[in-house]
C-alpha cells in the first residue's frame, strides 16, 4: 500500500493517536524527540502549557495504518522536528513544505535537525534554510553503577511512597528559580499551577517509582528527579531535575537523578538520556550523545 497522509486526531488527550505515536517513537529510538519527551508534552496539554491549537496541526504519515513518519513540535510551536522511520527518509522536503506552513507561531519556524544528518541538511538549504546558533544537546548515562553520598537527615523517596501534590510543586518552583526571579513564592492554589502539578500525574505512562524526590530533615521536597521508561524500550530519559536553591551544593540532586536511573535500570533500562549539556549531568556520569541545530528560514 501507498504512504497515506493525515493530521493527529485529539480526540481523547490520550487517545489512540497518542499511542500510535508514542509506538513510533519507541521504535525510532530518536533520543532528540525521545518517548519520555512526547509523554512529558502531552501531559502539559491539559494544563495548556503544551500549545492546545497545535496538537492537531501535527503531521502523520502512515502506511498500512502505522506510522513512518511525523512532522510535530515539543509543547510551544515555531520549532519542528522531522521524524522518519528507516527507509522513508525521501519524505522529508513534504515534510518540511508541511511543517514550515502548519507549525509555525506568528510567523517564526525552525526545524530542528541532527548534526550529522548531512541528508537534511542539505533538504533544508535546498529549500532556503541556514543553521543557527540555536542547539540541543543530549548526553547518556550508560547504568553501571549509581553510587551517591546523602547528607544525614536527608532522605530518598520516590513518589509512591509519599505522594504531595504540594511539595512536589514547592520544589519545582523554588528549584526553576522562581522565587529567585521575582515572581514571589509559590501559590499552590493559583488555578494554572495546581492544574499542570495534577496533569503531569495523569497520563497512562507515568510510573510513580520513577518519580524520586529528596526530603529534608523538616519533611520539604527540596530536590526532585522524574524519569520516563517503557519496558519495551532499552533508553530512559531524565525530566525534570530541580533542586531548591537553598540546598544546591549538597549532592542532593545526583542522588535524586542516580537514584531513578537506578529504578530504570532495575526494570530493564541500559541507558538514560537528558536533553542537556549542563556541566551538573557531565560531573555525575552523563557524557556528550549528539547535536541538534535549529535551522530558519532565509528573509529575502
Amino acid at each position: 500500500m501507498s504512504v497515506k497522509f493525515r493530521k493527529y486526531i485529539n480526540d481523547l488527550i490520550y487517545g489512540n493517536d497518542y499511542y500510535k505515536t508514542r509506538n513510533f517513537l519507541i521504535e525510532l529510538k530518536n533520543h532528540n524527540y525521545h518517548y519520555g519527551r512526547w509523554d512529558w508534552m502531552i501531559s502539559n496539554l491539559s494544563a495548556y502549557w503544551t500549545d492546545p491549537e497545535g496538537i492537531n496541526r501535527i503531521g502523520i504519515w502512515e502506511e498500512n495504518e502505522k506510522i513512518i513518519a511525523i512532522a510535530a513540535y515539543d509543547s510551544s510551536l515555531g520549532k519542528a522536528f522531522l521524524l522518519t522511520l528507516n527507509g522513508y527518509e525521501y519524505l522529508k522536503n513534504e515534510m518540511l513544505e508541511y511543517a514550515k506552513t502548519n507549525l509555525s507561531k506568528n510567523g517564526k519556524f525552525s526545524v530542528c535537525i541532527f548534526d550529522d544528518d548531512k541528508e537534511m541538511q542539505n533538504i533544508a538549504y535546498k529549500n532556503n534554510f541556514f543553521p543557527t546558533q540555536n542547539k540541543e544537546y543530549d548526553s547518556v548515562y550508560l547504568i553501571e553503577k549509581t553510587d551517591y553520598f546523602l547528607p544525614d537527615g536527608f532522605k530518598i523517596i520516590s513518589l509512591k511512597e509519599n505522594f504531595d501534590l504540594y511539595k512536589y510543586g514547592q520544589v519545582l518552583w523554588k528549584g526553576f528559580n522562581h522565587e529567585i526571579n521575582g515572581e514571589g513564592p509559590f501559590d499552590f492554589f493559583y488555578k494554572k499551577n495546581m492544574k499542570y502539578y495534577e496533569s503531569v500525574f495523569e497520563g497512562p505512562n507515568v510510573n510513580l517509582n520513577l518519580k524520586i524526590a529528596v526530603m529534608a530533615p523538616n519533611g520539604n521536597f527540596v530536590s526532585y528527579c522524574g524519569m520516563w521508561y517503557d519496558k519495551n524500550s532499552e533508553d530512559a530519559l531524565v525530566e525534570p531535575v530541580a533542586t531548591d536553591p537553598a540546598y544546591r551544593k549538597m549532592g542532593l540532586g545526583k542522588a535524586a537523578v542516580l537514584e531513578g536511573i537506578k529504578h530504570c535500570g532495575e526494570l530493564g533500562a541500559r541507558r538514560a538520556f537528558v536533553c542537556s549539556s549542563q556541566q551538573f549531568y557531565y560531573n555525575i556520569g552523563f557524557r556528550p550523545y549528539t547535536t541538534s541545530t535549529c535551522w530558519e528560514e532565509k528573509m529575502i
